[in-house]
């Protein structure tokens, strides 16, 4: 029989682990949370200095005893993810194995390698109070706000409703964008560009000059008349080459990936959610079946704010760039990188946990998701590591009387870590791709044509998952932990919508932010919000006390409360006319707030229960259908449909639009 039980959170964690360690050890998975909160009350004595009330969690009752039964006589490891979460899940497993007898040891690793577990068995430690502290302090906060106030929107706005200390702040931000895009109001500006050439060149042989000033001033060109203008006193100058400058440019390669610029890169590079990057990272975290290898654990652990890499790392990395690229691709010194002040350096940043194991030799193991991933990762942490990459600029003024064109190109004179990785791959390639010729100043040129172009200032665009949670995390709200889960609570509260890849509030979401913003200013400001993380972070380190944390954060907080139960708009009271008669009483019907936003009710409701959604106004686009689009929801979120269904099955994403043609003007010839 085993002489140690080892404790991990999941099964496939358990199954990686358990080969590397010998018959001594039997590795089990808890199964994530054995204990929690209450679902159905607030679960803590406020008066009691904000005492929780953790009860084993249901579903786990039944593998809490197998549990029980494994420990035995053995010594408890517990070995689930290094951070506050699953500190707090040690805590609450050993406080329910815990008989008088049972020894308990914690064992935390980055990494699920059998050097890095090995190491950590060798190092056991005690559970730190200071992380399950903090994560204390987050679930209490959380739960006295969603518990207080989600009662407060069933009883005004509708029942179902729910509101978060962090999600409600996260929705706001949506909101508000979508505010500034709806006040926008675009501007005309206009450009002017030119093809000139050399006099001995052939035409084919023309590059193009942009309008930059006139008189020595920036030159900004607001509508067609001036346009025109400037283009026939163009045609009557002199093209001759100004001040030509020669630079290089020195590109330094990128840190490896914290948590957040993963999501942000796998949305921008793979249009992966932010959850399903979790969901990916996650598999190959715990362990990939690799042949005859068996299961093994690809990459580090993937919730990190940490750029720091470990010098073994470092080593295997310089193998390979050496091996595979040559010297001149690696840098005198290692590169560092310097994480933001409040990382946790203990963690690395995430890479690969073999760098060697390129993408190419587990291509055959992973699935297609796994797959782009890995090699987001890997290529990330090699490039991380190598030199950076130069490139020759030419810059070029070209005088035309009182006016001053701008001509540039960029070449590559040494790809380094580009090689390998590229962050804005696009941008690069269309400053590759503009060349000029070899110009001398004074040189006259020929002016081949004119390009006045319309433009129009565009509104700042929706949030998407990535910059999201750039957004979150610039502003100090949430953790590498919490980043995900925030952008999929308001997706499946219907307080916001992904349209197109892109966030958009519901009518709800709206209505429930301004409630909120209007009777709890302190608790959806930012800033406010982004100090309580700091608090929380200043809790982990142990220099502040979690309770004074809940208590200043209370006593306003209840007080606020008890005035809005007074104050706060009654929006579910206000039954708004439609001149409909009901269908099935011919009552009128009105328009009523409900769980997922406004719908038609019957006024005899009770007596009456129809009820229908309301409908865009836009027409079913199906040729020969009378029916209009509504917006309806499904597991896989929002979408609009007939209101002819099942008759009519067409379904969009997104509602269609008239497109307005960008007004262009054509080219002037000289």
């Amino acid at each position: 029989m085993s002489k140690n039980l080892v404790i991990v959170e999941s099964p496939a964690k358990a199954k990686t682990i358990n080969k590397f360690l010998g018959h001594d050890y039997l590795v089990v998975s808890s199964m994530g949370h054995i204990m929690d909160l209450p679902k159905s009350r607030l679960g803590i004595e406020v008066e009691h200095d904000f005492k929780p009330e953790y009860i084993v969690i249901p579903e786990r009752k039944k593998h809490l005893e197998t549990l029980k039964k494994e420990a035995g006589e053995r010594t408890v490891y517990l070995a689930a993810d290094p951070d506050r979460e699953g500190e707090a899940i040690c805590w609450h497993i050993r406080n329910a194995l815990d008989n008088g007898k049972r020894k308990f040891k914690r064992v935390e690793f980055d990494e699920i390698t059998e050097h890095a577990v090995r190491e950590a068995f060798k190092h056991p430690r005690d559970i730190n109070t200071k992380l399950v502290n903090a994560q204390q302090a987050r679930r209490i906060l959380d739960r006295l706000v969603g518990y207080t106030l989600s009662p407060l929107l069933w009883k005004k706005v509708s029942r179902g409703l729910s509101a978060g200390r962090v999600q409600s702040v996260a929705v706001r931000l949506v909101v508000e964008r979508e505010e500034e895009i709806r006040k926008f109001r675009a501007k005309e500006y206009w450009d002017i560009e030119a093809d000139l050439k050399r006099k001995a060149d052939e035409p084919k042989a023309k590059f193009r000059a942009k309008l930059d000033k006139h008189k020595g001033k920036a030159l900004e060109i607001h509508a067609k008349h001036e346009a025109d203008h400037i283009v026939e006193a163009l045609k009557k100058e002199r093209f001759i080459v100004g001040e030509i400058r020669q630079s290089k440019k020195r590109k330094k390669p990128y840190p490896p990936f914290t948590t957040s610029k993963l999501q942000q890169d796998a949305f921008n590079k793979l249009r992966f959610p932010a959850s399903k990057t979790m969901h990916v990272a996650q598999g190959l975290y715990e362990g990939v079946e690799l042949g005859k290898e068996g299961s093994v654990g690809l990459i580090t652990y993937m919730r990190t704010d940490s750029v720091r890499v470990s010098k073994d790392a470092q080593a295997d990395a310089k193998h390979f760039i050496l091996e595979e690229y040559g010297k001149k691709y690696y840098p005198e010194r290692p590169n560092v990188y310097k994480s933001k002040k409040t990382a946790q350096e203990a963690h690395e940043a995430i890479r690969p946990t073999l760098p060697l194991r390129d993408p190419n030799s587990v291509k055959e193991y992973l699935t297609p998701d796994q797959l782009k991933l890995y090699q987001l990762i890997w290529r990330r942490f090699i490039a991380s590591q190598m030199s950076e990459a130069v490139y020759a600029v030419t810059s070029v003024d070209i005088k035309a009387g009182d006016y001053i064109f701008k001509a540039s190109a960029t070449k590559i004179v040494f790809d380094g870590f580009t090689a390998v990785y590229e962050a804005d791959k696009d941008k690069e390639e269309d400053e590759a791709k503009a060349t000029l010729p070899e110009l001398s100043v004074d040189e006259p040129l020929d002016l081949l044509e004119l390009f006045p172009g319309q433009h129009f200032t565009k509104p700042p665009p929706r949030y998407s998952d990535g910059t999201l949670v750039k957004a979150l995390e610039e502003l100090g709200i949430g953790r590498p932990s919490t980043y995900a889960p925030i952008i999929h609570t308001i997706i499946s509260r219907d307080y916001v919508i992904r349209e197109s890849g892109y966030f958009k509030p519901t009518e709800l979401g709206g209505i429930v932010t301004r409630l909120l913003t209007e009777h709890f200013p302190k608790i959806l400001d930012v800033e406010f919000t982004a100090k309580m993380e700091s608090e929380l972070d200043g809790i982990e380190e142990g220099d502040v006390d979690w309770l004074i944390t809940l208590r200043s954060f209370y006593s306003p907080f209840i007080h606020s409360v008890e005035k809005a139960r007074l104050d706060m708009k009654d929006v579910k009271k206000e039954a708004v006319p439609t001149g409909e008669l009901c269908e099935l009483c011919g009552r009128p019907m009105v328009i009523k707030w409900g769980r997922r936003g406004k719908f038609m009710s019957c006024s005899g409701y009770p007596a009456c229960k129809h009820a229908k959604s309301i409908t865009s106004g836009v027409k079913c686009p199906n040729p020969g259908c009378d029916g209009e689009l509504v917006l309806r929801r499904s597991r896989r979120g929002a979408f609009y449909g007939c209101t002819r269904y099942p008759k009519c099955t067409y379904i969009t994403r997104k509602l269609p639009e008239k497109e307005v043609p960008e007004a262009k003007a054509g080219p002037a010839e000289a």
